[in-house]
Parts: structure tokens; sequence; C-alpha cells
């Protein structure tokens, strides 16, 4: 057991502890080489945000300076040096307001102001990001207080991600979007606050000294610690959570679309989830198939059997604004697109909405008007004189003793059509 226990002492390798605390208060302040190598790194932290490039964000993490103040914070908690925690305080939040202005004035001069996936993935921190703050942060202190410091401290800088929230927040600052800013912050917050509290108990581990011998003021920074650790675990484990649920919703949806429509053949050109509106909606567009309003209401009525509460789905049929829609999301979820792909999209689309793929529609005519002895339908291009173009569905028949007045509103009904037109074959003689 004494065995196994010097294995893992983290006393074994420990550099003297006059020298990591010098060490530790060199690297606190921000003053001139020091802040501009954060400006730069900030300024290619936001161009990689920008450009989304995951590679550009890395190396700016890697040259950041950022992690100084914050393990200077941890050190002077954990030895009770108040004067040690106000400069690390201080600096960082000059560090922080620094950061904040030159990624804010990129992002505000930059042409490019689209939201791209390395923003977005900064916006909404959960209880993952707290696990990897706190375990980034103890492999951190660790290293600092090695004799051999080996080179954890690049994947420390990486894994706990101080620059891309701290860029995202100025993008939301530049863009007015203040809901980006605010979920951005909390998470540089996170950070900052548990790579702290790692350092603090590594500190308290290995003993270093305390400035002050006060009992009380000890009892009443671990309680306030206790309190603050409260406050940001919480709202994360809301938010991974909901995380958990928009994931489960999603994968229970996709299973959904599959059973009841793909493997039936229907092909999928659009689809959309949204979990965040209250009822969940689940929106998508077939390429040739279309579905009467009962059929729709029979899906919907499956939604609760398939797991998917509070769900509405909708299905895009005969929409003017569906075309440009689907589109966009080939366009963003495919950049490489090439005119030609576009230009056949939507070629299928347009010719989609002249066609009728309805296959029950001629045999219940045949039932209900048995008089009728020839039918043709379809859907034509109508050019009223007030109104842009708008399709009409045609119907000419041959047959006597035909109410054309209820055959007209049969099919409206039937089609959930407004603009339906009933032209007998001898009226066109």
């Amino acid at each position: 057991m004494r065995n196994i226990f010097n294995f893992i002492n983290l006393h074994n390798g420990e550099e003297k502890k006059d020298k990591v605390l010098d060490d530790v208060m060199a690297n606190i302040s921000f003053r001139g080489s020091n802040l501009w190598i954060l400006a730069c790194a900030i300024f290619i932290a936001s161009i990689g945000l920008n450009v989304n490039s995951t590679a550009v964000i890395i190396g700016a993490m890697l040259i950041s300076p950022l992690m100084g103040p914050i393990v200077g914070a941890g050190f002077a908690l954990g030895t009770y040096n108040f004067p040690l925690l106000k400069k690390s305080f201080k600096n960082l939040l000059i560090a922080t307001v620094v950061s904040l202005l030159v990624s804010a004035f990129y992002f505000y001069i930059s042409p490019f102001k689209d939201v791209q996936s390395e923003l977005l993935a900064r916006t909404a921190p959960n209880i993952y990001d707290v696990l990897i703050a706190f375990f980034g942060g103890l492999v951190g202190v660790i290293a600092i207080t090695r004799v051999e410091k080996g080179n954890p401290i690049p994947g420390v800088a990486i894994a706990t991600a101080l620059m891309p929230p701290l860029c995202t927040a100025g993008f939301g600052l530049a863009t007015f979007n203040f809901s980006f800013f605010f979920g951005a912050f909390y998470l540089y917050t996170i950070n900052c606050f548990f790579i702290c509290i790692a350092t603090f108990l590594v500190v308290k581990y290995l003993n270093y000294p305390s400035s002050i011998v006060d009992s009380k003021y000890e009892k009443r920074i671990r309680y306030s610690i206790s309190f603050l650790i409260i406050i940001m675990i919480v709202p994360s484990s809301y938010l991974a959570y909901n995380l958990f649920n928009e994931k489960k919703f999603t994968k229970t949806a996709e299973s959904f679309l599959q059973k009841e429509f793909e493997k039936k053949g229907y092909t999928l050109i659009y689809k959309k989830l949204n979990y965040s509106t209250d009822p969940k909606t689940i929106d998508v567009a077939f390429l040739n198939k279309k579905f009467t309003p009962g059929e729709i209401e029979s899906f919907n009525k499956m939604l609760i059997d398939n797991g998917l509460s509070n769900t509405t789905l909708t299905i895009r049929q005969n929409d003017s604004d569906l075309k440009s829609e689907i589109l966009n999301e080939i366009n963003k979820n495919n950049n490489n697109i090439s005119e030609k792909d576009v230009a056949i999209s939507n070629l299928r689309l347009e010719l989609d909405s002249y066609k009728i793929s309805d296959s029950t529609l001629r045999k219940e005519i045949q039932i209900l008007y048995p008089d009728i002895s020839s039918l043709s339908y379809g859907k034509i291009e109508q050019y009223p004189r007030t109104d842009s173009m708008k399709l009409q569905f045609v119907v000419i028949y041959s047959g006597e003793n035909i109410n054309q007045l209820q055959f007209k509103n049969w099919l409206k009904s039937r089609l959930n059509e407004e603009n339906v037109e009933i032209i007998k074959n001898s009226e066109i003689d």
C-alpha cells in the first residue's frame, strides 16, 4: 500500500516552493510585451473564428498568456496571499477588457459577420466545460510545480480554451448579439474559475506556506469558494441537461422520419428540427409525394407513440418560400456546391410544384362520379390582371348529369386547393 502511495505521490519531482511562487508572480503582470502578445493572440483567434479555422484558433491559444493571472489567483487563494490575489484579479481584468476590445474591433470592421460553427460552439456552456476546465487546470498547476515541466502546458492552453469564448463575446458586442455575449462570457468565467479552483486544491494539497494563521479567514475563504462553485455549476448543469434532451429529441425525430418516410421510399429534400420552440417542431418536405390533411394529422398522432410528445410535424407542400429555404440549407451545408447543382435543385422543386402524385384521386372520382366518361386534370399557370402568377388546378371531363359546383367543392376539400376550375369538354368546343 505504501508503494502505491509513493507511486502516485505529487511530492515526487516537486520544484522548490519559493521558485514556483516566483515563476507564478512573474507571469501575472500584463505590461509591455505580454500585453502585445495577448492582443495579437486575440486578433489571430478572432480571425480563426471568423473563417471557421480550428488550426488558427489552436495557434492563438498556444501563444496566449491568459493563464498567468488565473493560476496566480489560485496560488493566492491557496496561500491566503491577499496582495497577490488583488494583483492577479487586476491583471486578469486588464487582460479581459483588452481582449474584448480587440476582438470587438476586429469583428466590427470585418466584412464577414456570418455565424460559423466555431462561434456557435462557445455560446452554450454546460457541465462538460466545467469538467474540462477543472481537470485542465489540475494538469496545468501540477506541471507548474514540477522540476521537469514537460509538455502539458500547451495542451492545457488548448483544452481549457480561454481565448475563443472571449473572442466570441467580442463578436456578440460587435454585432449587438447579447445572447452570444453572455453565453460566451459565462463560458470564459467558468474556465477561469475552475482553473483557479483546481490550482487552489493542488496548492493546499502540496502544503504551500500560508500568509495568515487566523482560522476564521480560512473558513470564510472555503465557504466563499463553495458558494461560487455552486453558482457556476448549477446553470451549467441545467444547460448540459438541456443539451442531453435536445440530442435525444434529434435522435428520436431522425428515427421517426426514417421509419415512417425514408424506408417507404419517400425522398426527403428538406428537414428542419427545432427543439427550442413550444411545441417542438419537425419541418419536412418531399421530392414527389403529396400528403392529404388527414394523412398529416395521422402522422402527428403517431409522434407521441414514438417518444415525441409536445411536438408538431409540418409537411411543406406548395410553399413558395420552400425553394429558397432548401437552397439556403444546401449552401449552408456544402460551401463547394456548384451552380449546376443549384440549378438542378431549383428545377426539381419547380417541376414538383406542377406534379400531382396522388394516385387515388382518379379512382375516387370514378367511384363518386360514374357518369364521367373521360377525365384529364393538372396544374396550369394563371395570370390575373391584378396579381402575380399562381397555379390553378384544372379538371377537363366528358359526361352528363354532373353537378359542377358540387364536384368543384369536393375537389377543393379533397386536394386542399382553393384555386380549382372545372371545364366540360363540350364547353371547350
